[in-house]
Parts: C-alpha cells; structure tokens; sequence
C-alpha cells in the first residue's frame, strides 16, 4: 500500500503569484481547466496501491473543503486535508502529521510540493525507489538545468553507478551542479526517524540556550535543509533523473508556460478535453485549446493555440484569443484582442480592446530554460516584459491598450496602460 502527501503551504506564501491568489487559493488556480494540484491528484491517482492522498498546509478548511470532497468523488481515492496550525516548513509539517501518514503500514509515500507542474514519471520514481528499498530512505526526482538556472534551486551531486547522491546544497552561492532538485519524493517511513532526531536535536538547543522561539525554533523543518543535506553522502538518499517535462508555478507568467504544456499532454492522456477543428456552434480553433462546456463562443472567434476557457465564459463575435487563461464568468466583447493574458474571474473586456503580453520566452536550446520565472522588476525598477494579468472583478473599456501591465481586482479602468500596475 502505497500513500501520497501534497505540500501546498498557506495564504502568507505565493505573494509572486498575485494577484491570481488574492480570491483564489493558489492550489485551486485552474491551469488547462484544471485546479492546480487537481493535476497531482490525477498522476498519484494513476500509481497502483496508492489508497490514499493526504494535502497538507495552512489554508482554511473551508477553502478546501468542497474541493477534497469533489476530488474523492470523482476519482474515488481517500483524500484529506491536515491543516497546521502554523507555518512548520516542508519538513515539519510532515513530522507533525506522521501519524496519519504512516496509518496502515504503507510501504512509502510520495511527497509532491503544490507549486510544481509536470509529467509527473511517479510509477518509475517508485519503481526506482523500491529496488534500493533496503538502503535508501529517499528518492529525489530530479532534472537538467543550466549553469546559471540551477543557482535557484537545490543542486546536486551523484554517483554516476550507484546513484546515491553524495552532495547537496539548496540554493548554493555557486555552481556545484546542473542537477537540480524537483521537489517530488518518494520516502520509506524510516526517514520519521531522521526527522524526529532532528526535531529533538532543536529542542535541545532551545533549552540549553533558552532563546528564540519554541514554536518556530523547534518546529520548524525544512526539508532540504534540515533533512536531505545531511542525509547526502550517507548512502540513504538517492536520485532519479528525468527528461519528463517540468516546471514551477512560482509567477503567474509560468501558469501562461504550464497551461501549454498540461495542454499537449491532454493531446496523449485525455484528448476528451480538449476542443478540436471547427464547428459551427462553436468557433474557430487552433489547437491546442481546453474551453468549458458552458462557456458560449460566437462562431466567428478564433481561438488558439494554447488557450483554457472556464466555466461561464461570454466571447463576443469576430474576438481573437492566443496563448491565455480566461477565467470563470468573463466576458470578451466583440473585437478585441486577448494575447499572452489571463483574465480574471467576472472580468470584462470591451469592445475593440487589445489586451496583450510580451513574454520571455525560453530558448528551446538550452537545457531546463522552460523553468525560468522572470523577476517582477528590473534592476532600474522598471516592470519586466511580462503577460498582463486582469484581478477578478475588472472592467476594461472599449478600444483601449493593455501592455504588459498588471491590475488588482475591482478596478474600472479609464484608459489605455503600459508596463504599469493599477492597485
């Protein structure tokens, strides 16, 4: 039997992904139609024996409530939400919650961070995993990136025949590798016994010094710092490198890059999603496109490529959407423009407008350059070249400009903007 845990953290993270989570919780972001770790749900759901799938964060339980209760529903798997009761990092989270974890003996558990997006290759991870069963008490995926990338992330070092990885280092200050950590795990329960060494090992240093906080000091558990840095180089800790697409959703311009790629992988594993050629009581198409069936399309837009359309949608006539999001309710007024975009729940777009982004987009030629999430400023301050991206609740008026600008909800826009954000 096996389990899975979904790390999805709280509403004092994701503070890059705004203002997409000021009335959404990030988790919940729809990516390709999709809730964001509903994605997760699917992959695990996909592992034989795995029988239950716990998330765990700090989000209100009625945030996630119906969410668990849909998702148990339709994939009829156990599904639970555990909330702390504070912030307690990746790795204390798990020590608090390890009984509900290691509850009927599962043989491991995978451990998925909310915030990433993949071809999730967990079948092969496990299968990894249990052939160094009697060794290793973690299995890393993890992937290629360059030089200058992996500085953003944990790098790693690993032997070529074994695969155990003899180094580790979160975030280094220089290079040490171009193999980076993905933040998807599969773990023996025995790593329980490493975390509780660790946590005694805090609360030691807490009484022995008596400052600090208790709580924060002693709870606090991050897992790469905390766990898999020591654990490195003690023949315990393993890694699997994958060529399977993979990104993190740490921006809102990298929902634009994984609704593309949740897009193509819908083209192999559940074309039923999406919306294909051209139908008269549609639209035009160009694939690929996920469009809701409520929303209502007039026949002579033209949609695609790389395009989710939600629940509820209203696109006018002769309206031309590429490479964007179009969130619950919106409505696109004949004429107008929508371009690397995402439209905000309740949002309007009027008549003639053109909303439209420029992003940075990767070269295809460099190893992992898909991951990059470009900074929000320039050095100079300046707004980078980014999407522009519409809050919920957002009124834009007719034949007006949006360029690369960002606008927090329940804002009436008055005239055309540039590289600007509306608060």
């Amino acid at each position: 039997m096996l389990k899975a845990v979904i790390l999805i953290g709280g509403p004092l993270k994701g503070t890059r992904f705004r203002p997409l989570s000021l009335d959404i919780p990030k988790p919940l972001f729809p990516v390709a139609g999709l809730p964001v770790i509903q994605h997760h749900i699917e992959a695990c759901k996909e592992v034989k024996d795995l029988k239950e799938i716990l998330i765990i964060g700090f989000y209100p339980v009625t945030q996630l409530q119906e969410f668990v209760c849909d998702m148990q529903m339709k994939y009829n798997v156990t599904i639970k939400y555990l909330q702390e009761f504070t912030a307690l990092g990746t790795a204390g989270s798990l020590y608090h919650f390890r009984d509900q974890i290691r509850s009927g003996s599962p043989d491991a558990f995978f451990v998925l961070n909310g915030d990433v997006c993949a071809d999730f290759p967990l079948r092969e991870l496990y299968e990894f995993h249990h052939e160094r069963n009697s060794t290793s008490l973690v299995t890393v995926m993890s992937t290629e990136a360059t030089h200058q990338q992996s500085l953003n992330f944990g790098c790693m070092v690993i032997d070529k025949v074994t695969q155990e990885v003899t180094h580790y280092v979160e975030k280094p200050s220089s290079y040490v590798s171009t193999l980076i950590n993905c933040g998807i795990y599969v773990f023996s329960l025995k790593i329980f016994n490493i975390m509780g060494e660790t946590f005694n090992l805090k609360q030691e240093e807490f009484y022995k010094f008596g400052n600090g906080n208790m709580s924060k000091d002693t709870g606090y558990l991050q897992l790469e710092q905390d766990i898999l840095t020591p654990l490195a180089g003690t023949g315990k800790m393993c890694a699997l490198q994958t060529t399977n697409w993979w990104s993190q959703l740490k921006t809102a311009s990298a929902a634009i890059y994984a609704n593309r790629h949740y897009l193509e992988l819908y083209k192999e594993k559940h074309p039923e999603r999406l919306s294909t050629g051209k139908r008269a009581e549609q639209c035009t198409i160009i694939p690929d496109v996920h469009i809701d069936p409520s929303a209502t399309i007039h026949s002579t837009a033209v949609i695609g490529p790389n395009v989710s359309i939600g629940p509820g949608v209203h696109i006018g006539a002769g309206v031309r959407i590429r490479e964007s999001i179009v969130l619950d309710a919106a409505v696109i007024e004949q004429r107008s423009l929508v371009l690397h975009s995402i439209i905000g729940r309740n949002s309007t777009v009027g008549q003639w407008a053109r909303v439209e982004g420029t992003p940075c987009d990767p070269d295809p030629n460099k190893p992992f350059a898909k991951m990059e999430n470009p900074r929000l400023f320039n050095n100079d301050g300046r707004l980078n070249p980014s999407i522009t991206i519409l809050g919920c609740s957002v009124s834009v008026p007719s034949e007006t400009i949006l360029l690369n600008s960002i606008v927090l909800p329940n804002k009436q826009l008055s005239r055309s903007i540039k590289n600007e954000i509306i608060l």
